[in-house]
């Protein structure tokens, strides 16, 4: 697979969404947001919105610093996490608008960047649909009950029904996130850019081994 971060950050995601969607609207909830959910309010909503973007962000700053969730793995077991590094869960320094800028030399700050993972800007993305694309396949899940007239789709969970009960959102989710990764991430790498960079992070003897094989296999072909 491409690493553990694809599966832990879109799946961590939707459970921050749940609890947060919960708290605020257990705590600040005050108008309906749909009634085929009566419990769900726009606060809830709101509230989880703001809290599953931010804990996106952080989480994937989190993540990509560890081998163990960024690099691919292609054995199930024996093989060791370690890859070339990926321009993605590289650290990169990004200047700060100047409006923030201006506004934190007021207080005596002087912030020119801002020092993320490139990949934390996409997790920002999505953060954004966890929050609100995300949310309607348990919209969708909770017509099916009410149509059909019981409360959850299954006891395995006390409290929250079954396993279609918490993977409702789930769905959508991966398959955001499977459109994501092969139209955004997988393509970069299987550029040429890609390969060069993919090259060139790796150890000297590593591509020296890899010349040595290309010479190889392009001999015939050069003497043919």
């Amino acid at each position: 697979f491409n690493g553990l971060f694809w599966f832990i950050l879109p799946v961590s995601l939707i459970i921050c969404n749940d609890i947060t969607a919960y708290i605020w609207g257990f705590f600040f909830g005050r108008t309906s947001l749909i009634k085929l959910s009566p419990k769900k309010t726009w606060e809830g909503f709101i509230g989880a919105f703001i809290s599953t973007v931010i804990f996106a962000y952080f989480i994937s700053g989190f993540l990509g610093k560890y081998d163990i969730f960024t690099c691919p793995k292609t054995e199930l077991f024996g093989a060791p996490y370690d890859c070339p590094s990926q321009y993605l869960f590289k650290k990169h320094y990004y200047p700060v608008p100047e409006v923030l800028h201006e506004l934190f030399s007021v207080f005596g700050l002087n912030w020119d960047t801002w020092a993320c993972y490139p990949v934390q800007w996409y997790a920002v993305g999505f953060g954004v649909f966890a929050s609100t694309i995300a949310p309607f396949g348990g919209f969708l899940a909770s017509g099916f009950k009410r149509a059909y007239g019981f409360k959850d789709f299954g006891d395995l969970i006390p409290g929250h029904g079954g396993i279609i009960d918490r993977m409702d959102c789930q769905v959508m989710m991966s398959a955001f996130t499977y459109v994501f990764f092969l139209t955004f991430v997988d393509a970069t790498h299987r550029s040429t850019y890609g390969v060069v960079n993919s090259i060139l992070a790796l150890p000297l003897h590593q591509q020296l081994d890899l010349l040595s094989k290309l010479q190889e296999t392009l001999q015939p072909i050069t003497h043919g």
